[in-house]
């Protein structure tokens, strides 16, 4: 089998189960493995949903430069999309965003716009609002806003965790822009009420790159929040400390939004007797080599004697 192009690889991702982290005979942990789309996130999903459907919608011309407020993944996603179809793409970037993120935007061929590390995520979305109020030619297709955005995970990510194990007990996803949650929440629960679904959430003035706390007052439109069973909130050491167990238990190396899915799962995990639990791993690891918190916790001690004396 071969592709027309990279854009026919986005999605179809694998699943993959985590039996080391099984608490007990009956309750399985599956991990459905986003990194591996050809930018490297789940957001190549939503990026070209959002695009496509700009184009039927006709906002899009040949001078029109597409602009969006990201952590990173959804910037490099849309470089690399807009990019295979030739339009101009904008990212405007907090300066908390990692350096691999941003080099792969500049790689891809995006115009990279600062905003204040110190108003995080929130503060990017602001500048981008007032940048398309400045100039007529940006077009934002505003991923938390867009219902692109949970249409795409409606009609594949949950339709491929579906056809791949029809009997998922639980669905644990990072709180991001929200159109994951709901997308995939909307499928699950439309295939059997009874799938709960469950947020990972961080803690008030954590920072878990790609995920962000409702507590800080931006409240995706995107996110229907009545498809969530539960919220639990994590913290970025806790996030990070389950990344560099994943990664040595199961050879899995993905960000620290991963570490926070799966952390939460855990924990639901310890109140089930049976049943089978999705986690979604947003991306890989290799977008933040950058980060200390990569050696600060395996230097000398292995991972599972820090998590336990941290938890």
């Amino acid at each position: 089998m071969y592709y027309h192009n990279i854009l026919e690889t986005i999605g179809n991702t694998p699943l993959i189960e985590l039996k080391s982290f099984s608490p007990r005979s009956g309750v399985q942990i599956f991990a459905k493995m986003e990194g591996v789309n050809p930018s490297g996130s789940i957001k190549d999903r939503i990026a070209r949903k959002m695009i496509e459907q700009a184009e039927a919608q006709g906002l899009l011309h040949t001078d029109s430069i597409l602009l969006e407020p990201t952590s990173g993944n959804t910037g490099v996603a849309l470089a690399l999309v807009a990019g295979m179809k030739g339009y101009r793409f904008t990212a405007v970037v907090s300066e908390k965003g990692t350096q691999e993120k941003r080099r792969m935007l500049e790689l891809y061929g995006a115009d990279v716009i600062l905003s204040s590390g110190a108003a995080g995520s929130n503060g990017a979305i602001r500048l981008a609002q007032e940048l398309v109020q400045q100039e007529k030619r940006y077009v934002m297709l505003f991923q938390y806003g867009n219902l692109a955005n949970a249409a795409a995970h409606y009609e594949t990510t949950g339709a491929e965790i579906l056809h791949d194990l029809p009997d998922v007990s639980v669905l644990v996803a990072g709180l991001g822009s929200g159109g994951t949650l709901t997308g995939m929440g909307q499928r699950l629960k439309e295939h059997s009420p009874a799938i709960r679904v469950v947020a990972a959430e961080p803690m008030q003035g954590e920072s878990i790159q790609g995920l962000r706390s409702l507590a800080d007052g931006f409240i995706p439109p995107v996110l229907d929040q009545s498809l969530l069973d539960d919220k639990m909130l994590i913290t970025s050491q806790q996030a990070w400390l389950r990344t560099l167990q994943l990664r040595k238990q199961e050879g899995i190396f993905a960000g620290p939004s991963s570490g926070a899915v799966l952390d939460v799962a855990l924990r639901v995990a310890e109140h089930m007797k049976q049943g089978k639990i999705v986690i979604i791993l947003a991306d890989g690891g290799w977008k933040y080599l950058s980060e200390q918190n990569w050696t600060m916790h395996m230097a000398n001690d292995p991972v599972s004697a820090v998590l336990g004396a941290a938890l």
